[in-house]
């Protein structure tokens, strides 16, 4: 599910930049035009009204170009990104609603809803997949959050919520590469990476990341347990973490590297 969510806002992130950028130019363009008709009395207040409607909804659609259709989220941008999606999807729901009103009424034909209801059908994919990466948004900050509060705690008071493998103290990118190639070797499919190297996430939680990997896979499973004798054959260093959040997020994964450590803020 994570690869087919990288793979779809990545592709639709082109084409969403550059349309939302023209968009939110063009709206804001024709609320200055609305106003200054509307105080020459050649145009009513409704179209200024309508006009503001519209870059509202291009500021949220240029919202969207940024976080769901961009690389990298912090939990502040995910909430956001959730808030812009839903109000898209509100707007055309009102506009579906009156419409159907008017359609009720025979001042238009059934054909007139349409068009709204497709605007309906999208806006609804859309928030279902601004949901689904906010989800995932969330559930990487729960496992760094676990593995925060973990990797700076006493192995000896930690029991058997994290574990923690020394090998020689380093992860090289030579590393990584073997790691991949043979977990798909054993399992015929990609390892579930959640987080790789330094994220904004991680940084927004002043979480040093870089050079680690994170792996969405519990530590007990079939490949989790590969995994973990798979780097202490190797001499890999990882923690695996058991922790969970009922009912949010597993909590639960494998940070290949180092302990990732504190970043230094400059005050």
């Amino acid at each position: 599910m994570i690869t087919a969510l990288v793979f779809l806002a990545t592709a639709m992130g082109a084409l969403a930049q550059t349309s939302g950028e023209r968009d939110l130019t063009r709206a804001q363009a024709t609320v200055e035009e609305m106003r200054q008709q509307v105080e020459a009395g050649v145009a009513p207040p409704a179209k200024l009204q309508q006009a503001e409607e519209a870059l509202a909804d291009a500021k949220d659609a240029d919202v969207l170009a940024r976080t769901l259709y961009g690389r990298d989220l912090t939990e502040e941008q995910s909430k956001e990104m959730t808030a812009a999606a839903l109000r898209r999807l509100e707007r055309r729901k009102a506009v579906l609603e009156k419409t159907q009103g008017l359609v009720d009424l025979g001042a238009l034909a059934v054909h007139a809803l349409d068009g709204p209801k497709e605007e309906v059908a999208w806006a609804n994919k859309e928030y279902e997949l601004v949901a689904s990466r906010a989800d995932l948004v969330s559930e990487l900050a729960s496992m760094a959050r676990v593995e925060q509060i973990e990797s700076e705690t006493p192995p000896t008071a930690s029991g058997p919520v994290m574990e923690h493998f020394e090998g020689d103290g380093s992860f090289t990118r030579d590393d990584f590469r073997q790691v991949l190639l043979a977990f798909e070797k054993q399992f015929h499919k990609p390892l579930p990476i959640s987080a790789m190297g330094e994220t904004a996430l991680h940084r927004a939680l002043g979480f040093d990341h870089r050079d680690r990997v994170d792996i969405a896979i519990t530590p007990d499973s079939p490949e989790g347990s590969w995994l973990r004798s798979y780097l202490e054959s190797t001499e890999i260093p990882y923690y695996a973490f058991r922790n969970s959040v009922p009912g949010k997020a597993t909590g639960a994964h494998i940070h290949i590297g180092p302990s990732s450590t504190r970043l230094l803020r400059a005050d």
